[in-house]
Order: C-alpha cells, then structure tokens, then sequence
C-alpha cells in the first residue's frame, strides 16, 4: 500500500491529536506545564546572533564552522551543535508549546530556521533572537552574542552585551503578554528556564589585547563590576517573572589554545585563572544570596571549568585523541584565531577529524565536548552542578505564585 506525503502527515497529526490527554490543553491551545528556554550570554552559547552589524572577528558563519552538523553554517563557535541545543533537545514532550498563529504573525518576521532532528523529544532548536527571518520563539529564544561580556566595555560596538540581551528580552516578553494575555505570559515565564554563560570575555579580553591586565583595578574589583552587571541582569528577568536559572562557571581559560599562543614560552596564564577562579567564588556566594532575596529563586550552577580541566589533562579517558591542540587554526597549539581563513590571516590549519578535539578552534570546544558538558549540566550530581541539576529545575513543580 501506498501512502501519499499528505496522508503520511494527517496520520501522524491524528496520532498525535489522539495521545494528548486533553485536561492538558487550556483554551488558548498552551500545555499548562510548558517549559521555554530562554539563553543568555557569549560564544559558547551564541547559535548565530552575531549575523549583524560587527566584524569577521565575532562570527562564525563560515566553513568549517557547523560542518559536523549544519549545512550552511549557523553562526555557532563550534563544528556543531551547543550546549543550550543539546538541552533543548532534554524536553518532556508533554512540555511542547502550541501558540496560536495570531502570535506567530504579530512579530516581524516568520520562522526559517531548519529544524533539529532532536533525539530526546523531536522539538526545533531554541532560535537565534536576532536571526534575520526568524520570530518563531514558541519555545524561548537565545540572546547569547558570540565576545560578549558582563561588563558592556568588553568588545564595546562588536557584540551584543549582557545589558542589551534583557532589553530584547523584555520586548519579547511584552510580545508574549499582547499575544497571550497577562496571566498565560506570566505563567510562561515563571516556569520557564533562563541559562547563563556570561564572564569569559571579561577576564580574556585583557589578554588578548596585550593591556596591563585590569589596570587600574584590582581583581577584586574587576570582579565585582562582573558580578554585579550580572546581577543586574538577573534582577532584571525575576522582575519580569523569571524564577528558574542555569549558570555554568566561568571557564579557566588561561591553558587554552588561544591563550597559551600569545603567552611568553607558551606557558598558561596563570593571572587570568587566578582572576577567573575568584570569580566563581563570588558568583557561588552571590548565588546562594539570590536564592534567600529573590522570591522563588531557584537554580543550577555548573562547574564546566572543572569538566574542561579534566578533559585537557586527560582527553582519552572522555574519548578525544587531543586535549590542548584545537582542530582549526594556525600557529601553536593551533591557537591563532584564524580558522576559516576570513579574520585577516588567510592561512590555517583544519583537522582530519574534529570530534578527536577537545577545542574546535581557538578558544572554542567542539560539538561532542558540548554534548558531553550538556548531558552533566542537566543529570549532574552535586559534586558539579549544584545546588539543582537542569533536569531538576525543567521536571519541577510549575511555579503558581504569579
């Protein structure tokens, strides 16, 4: 027997139609326990933001990025996929969102995007905020803007920084609230997740730019401007309704392939760790205080610097050949920033094989690194991601405060 394309998919919509229990559906068509996803933060959670407006420095939308899995290539740092994708494919399915089409329509632009073959729960990748042509966030969106930082001096004009990331929140969320309604957006929003990866750029910039590292400051006052921009960030979104929040530490970025190259005899730099590990200490203690003033303040806070560490000491034991050496670039350890052969050196190097490299590119793990740092973030245990794991905040009772 023959099935026409057409009568393949009324089939699987009867299916579909026929499993969902219907006391889940409100009269607005929102599974009540619908979970988005909204992302903030730099490089490593960046799926193709940095399209507008800045330089070849600050994107990623070139070959060989993506070619373990995009084609073309997205905009991501990586040759695939990113933590917050590997996350998004973790949703309960009983968790889907169906917004109506007036709320589809009513933003600039209509959903593009290709959609991930997700393996967990078949739902589309959390979407590129700024991606031209794409308005689609019935699961959430990502802000998150390849160089960005907390502080708005890091790659000033380049990137999108952490300030500008909650204004185009708060436009969306004013466009949830006109399509749903004040009570459905606020619902959204208290149950959804917000994940971070925010304070890279601030400690590295310096570094890269050969300044008199933090001068005038001392590093616990650098880091005090980081955290408390920070801060200010998730003040921000709890005072919109955001309650559940997923951070991963700022990575000790000192031994890495992009800075190791531009250290004297290739050592690491051990006062970007240094500066870079008093900043975890402050976002834990700063944390654990959110979670005592913020009403309903919950999170999960993973320690992606102690699953690199281990990774680069031991690359074999995680399955990788190299753990020091990145796929794509040039110079030692692979380490100068020119892969794709489009940031001003034409010359560069792109191995065999990426998923055999613990960084893809100079400053940038690889898919399976990802996938690997994404499956702790959401199953961890305490001794790495604490207090909660993602799993924890996304399979939590829904907030009813609101």
């Amino acid at each position: 027997m023959v099935v026409s394309t057409s009568e393949l998919a009324v089939l699987v919509f009867v299916v579909l139609c026929l499993s969902i229990p219907t006391c889940c559906l409100s009269s607005q068509g929102i599974f009540d326990q619908h979970v988005a996803l909204f992302v903030f933060g730099d490089s490593l959670f960046d799926p193709g933001n940095n399209y507008i407006n800045t330089t070849t420095d600050f994107q990623a939308n070139h070959w060989p990025y993506g070619q373990s899995y995009f084609n073309p290539p997205t905009g991501r740092f990586s040759d695939g996929r990113l933590i917050p994708d590997f996350i998004g494919e973790q949703y309960p399915k009983s968790y889907q969102l169906v917004f109506p089409s007036s709320f589809r329509h009513s933003l600039p632009y209509h959903n593009t995007m290709p959609l991930d073959a997700a393996e967990y729960a078949g739902l589309p990748l959390v979407p590129a905020y700024l991606e031209p042509g794409n308005n689609e966030f019935t699961h959430g969106a990502n802000f998150a803007s390849g160089g960005a930082g907390a502080l708005i001096d890091s790659h000033a004009g380049f990137v999108v920084d952490l300030q500008t990331q909650l204004q185009y929140f708060g436009n969306l969320v004013n466009h949830y609230k006109q399509s749903l309604g004040d009570t459905k957006a606020q619902q959204l929003l208290s149950n959804a997740v917000y994940l971070f990866s925010c304070g890279a750029n601030d400690y590295q910039k310096p570094v890269v730019n050969h300044h008199s590292i933090f001068h005038p400051y001392t590093h616990e006052q650098y880091v005090d401007m980081v955290i408390g921009n920070l801060t200010n960030v998730i003040q921000g979104i709890h005072e919109k309704g955001g309650r559940k929040y997923g951070f991963v530490t700022a990575p000790l970025i000192g031994c890495w392939p992009g800075i190791r190259m531009r250290q004297p005899g290739n050592t690491c730099s051990v006062e970007t760790d240094d500066i870079t590990r008093l900043h975890n200490q402050k976002l834990s203690r700063k944390l654990k205080k959110l979670e005592k003033e913020f009403e309903g303040f919950m999170y999960a806070k993973f320690d992606i610097s102690t699953s690199i560490n281990n990774r680069m000491k031991n690359p074999s034991k995680y399955g990788f050949k190299e753990g020091e050496i990145a796929c794509c670039g040039s110079g030692p350890f692979r380490g100068i920033y020119s892969c794709g052969g489009i940031r001003g050196i034409k010359e560069y190097e792109v191995c065999e094989n990426s998923s055999e490299y613990l960084f893809f590119d100079s400053f940038h793990p690889n898919e399976v690194a990802s996938r690997q740092f994404a499956e702790i973030f959401w199953n961890g245990d305490s001794k790495i991601t604490e207090p909660y794991n993602l799993k924890a905040l996304f399979e939590g009772i829904p907030n009813d405060e609101l």
